[in-house]
């Protein structure tokens, strides 16, 4: 099951005709047992961006992703661009925030 969530987060994605889509699986950084797939990076590009403010297209995907979750996903990072916010950060993905640790934490 390591790909799974992955797998089906790339293929739910895909309904925004992304330009670029990069789902990334972070679980192995944080505090979660072996084989997680739990913590997700999401960067995409896509035109279905285009005149959307940022919650608008976080909504979106949320929409979309609506059943993972509410259940195997933990923690979800969003990096949604129009190609021409893209071109305008160069390509730079800011790096997801550490995680506590959801009840581990200390």
């Amino acid at each position: 099951m390591t790909r799974f969530v992955q797998e089906v987060i790339e293929a739910k994605l895909t309904a925004c005709d992304p330009i670029h889509l990069e789902v990334v699986n972070e679980s192995g950084s944080h505090n979660v047992p072996k084989g997680s797939e739990t913590h997700f990076k999401v960067v995409m590009i896509s035109d279905k961006f285009e005149g959307l403010r940022l919650i608008q297209r976080h909504r979106m995907i949320n929409e979309i992703l609506e059943e993972e979750l509410a259940g195997p996903i933990h923690a979800l990072s969003l990096h949604l661009y129009t190609n021409q916010d893209w071109e305008k950060r160069f390509g730079s993905i800011p790096a997801s925030p550490p995680c506590r640790g959801g009840e581990k934490a200390t």
